[in-house]
């Protein structure tokens, strides 16, 4: 699995959780973690939450950290809905180890009772996708500026150790997998 942190500001949209987009953006054609910070509009033709699209909700922000998982192993939606959830948990204990106290629900963390992050996840006919985003500033939900994180250097050291934790997490994985032997075989 790879972990591309994009050094220069860049904007999400939804157009990114499209299949191959690391591939078409990066020539990555393996598992990966693409993350960036910038703005982040989710166009309606890109929304995939079918509940937010009825309801017309917008999903802004004026800086978020994103992170764009793609896996190529499956296209199990609850499988990628899991790993979402395992994500979740990984930003998490990583804003714990800060001294930032969260809440979870789900998919979602909330940081003093206001939603602090934003994820989606999907399918296509060759993977898996998940948006991840955490507000770095926002006039309305949780933000790392009110967790005294919002400076480029914690901002920075967040995308890169969140990032590195999820590769971690898949290559004990794939470890832990090539050591078991199936049930029943002595």
């Amino acid at each position: 699995m790879k972990c591309i942190v994009l050094p220069e500001k860049f904007d999400y949209d939804g157009s990114q959780i499209s299949s191959l987009w690391a591939y078409n953006s990066f020539g990555v054609q393996e598992d990966s973690i693409v993350v960036f910070r910038g703005s982040c509009d989710v166009k309606i033709e890109h929304m995939i939450d079918l509940e937010d699209r009825r309801e017309n909700e917008s999903i802004w922000s004026e800086d978020m950290v994103s992170f764009i998982i793609e896996h190529f192993d499956s296209t199990d939606l609850k499988l990628v809905y899991a790993r979402q959830r395992l994500f979740t948990a990984i930003v998490r204990e990583y804003l714990a180890d800060v001294g930032v106290q969260t809440t979870r629900e789900g998919d979602d963390l909330f940081l003093k009772g206001k939603k602090l992050t934003v994820s989606i996840a999907s399918t296509s006919a060759v993977s898996q996708k998940a948006h991840f985003g955490i507000n770095v500033s926002h006039d309305v939900y949780g933000n790392l500026e009110e967790a005294g994180l919002g400076d480029e250097e914690n901002v920075s050291r967040l995308m890169q150790e969140i990032g590195a934790r999820y590769v971690r997490e898949f290559e004990d994985i794939e470890k832990d997998l090539r050591k078991s032997r199936p049930l029943g075989v002595v």
